[in-house]
């Protein structure tokens, strides 16, 4: 067969057969990335879900109310964490009953000691707490539990006891805001310019607009919030209201084209025949055209709002890069947002904030994944073929 084939032809295939290998190639590295990213991030995060307790002899007495040290032995110092030293002089006073007696406790163990433990190197551990480690090893005296703390406490000097509460109460109430506002404004402009607004001059320069919108680095959403919502309006630096509306602007532009996206994939006749049985424009476009496309609006603004999840750069200019150890009560809290957080814990150099650092993208990917999926599900369950 190939005999009969010109010259030209066998090199028309030769080149076909060598794009076909370069996508498949593309397509190989591009996993063999994704699968590297995923095993790399998997295998530094799941140690942070272990956290290391000691068992300890806690003192109560009226010099560990006023100094925490005093409540532990002197060689458990640096191996018992700080942090959870600190609350003992408060847990004392609610519980004056304790006062001059003692008790084994496991306790909270000292980052270092983690790392120690985990066989990490760079763990920082002092010979001397290294030899008291491990004789409690050899004692059953050190056990290795599910880290509660990440999910239950907020930021800490002290990366034993740091945890993503404040800033996923953060996430969770800058991403109501920016639903509430980006969605309902978005989902109407898009449907008043592509259903009502005549085509003119005016319309042709807003949808350029829009587009152009959509494509502007996200960090000048954050000097656009700075000024108008900060500094004009006088929002709370720092709070989620703040971040919400600047991240409600950056929305806005995907939210609206992916809805007139919908909008212009309902056949031109579902809307001929509301209008033969004598339905207004308003009525066409509520009760026929919008439910119609709602699927889509649905996928493209949740789409928006897991982009809206994963932005920093603008909430760094509007201060959400604030220090949060509690979780904030109201939208006008000072607060921090998850990948803020993530990027907080980056820069220390700790090696348990490191782990904290793994373990925060690795709960924010599977956020973002879950709402991707559900974006997926919605399109697939409630797509229709006209």
């Amino acid at each position: 067969m190939n005999e009969h084939k010109s010259p030209h032809q066998r090199k028309r295939e030769r080149a076909d057969a060598r794009f076909h290998f370069y996508g498949f190639a593309a397509i190989a590295l591009a996993l063999a990335f994704l699968v590297f990213f995923f095993v790399d991030i998997i295998g530094k995060a799941l140690p942070a879900f272990d956290e290391t307790e000691v068992l300890a002899t806690i003192h109560y007495s009226e010099a560990a109310s006023k100094n925490y040290n005093k409540a532990i032995d002197k060689k458990m110092r640096g191996v018992v964490s700080r942090a959870w030293l600190r609350s003992l002089p408060a847990y004392m006073k609610a519980h004056p009953e304790l006062m001059g007696s003692s008790a084994e406790l496991w306790v909270l163990a000292d980052s270092r000691v983690d790392q120690y433990i985990k066989q990490h190197d760079g763990h920082g551990l002092k010979s001397k707490h290294r030899r008291t480690v491990d004789a409690m090893l050899k004692d059953g005296k050190i056990r290795t539990v599910f880290n509660t703390t990440l999910f239950t406490n907020g930021d800490s000097k002290l990366p034993e006891y740091a945890g993503i509460l404040a800033a996923s109460v953060g996430t969770v109430f800058t991403l109501l805001i920016t639903m509430l506002v980006a969605v309902p404004i978005g989902v109407m402009t898009a449907i008043y310019l592509e259903e009502f607004a005549e085509d003119n001059r005016f319309t042709r320069m807003v949808e350029v607009n829009i587009n152009n919108l959509a494509a502007i680095p996200s960090i000048l959403y954050g000097l656009l919030g700075l000024a108008i919502f900060i500094s004009f309006f006088g929002v709370p630096r720092s709070s989620a209201l703040a971040g919400g509306l600047t991240l409600a602007l950056m929305t806005l532009p995907v939210i609206i084209i992916t809805t007139r996206a919908a909008l212009r994939a309902v056949p031109e006749s579902i809307r001929e025949a509301a209008y033969g049985l004598g339905a207004s424009n308003l009525q066409t476009a509520w009760h026929h055209v919008l439910p119609l496309a709602m699927p889509g609006i649905l996928t493209g603004s949740i789409i928006g709002l897991a982009q809206a999840m994963g932005e920093t750069a603008p909430l760094i200019i509007v201060g959400m890069m604030a220090y949060i150890p509690e979780a904030p009560t109201t939208i006008l809290d000072a607060t921090t947002v998850l990948p803020a957080q993530i990027y907080t814990w980056s820069t220390e150099s700790m090696r348990g904030y490191g782990e904290r650092t793994a373990a925060g993208i690795l709960v924010l990917l599977a956020v973002l994944l879950s709402l991707n999926a559900l974006a997926v599900k919605l399109r697939n369950r409630s797509q229709q073929s006209w």
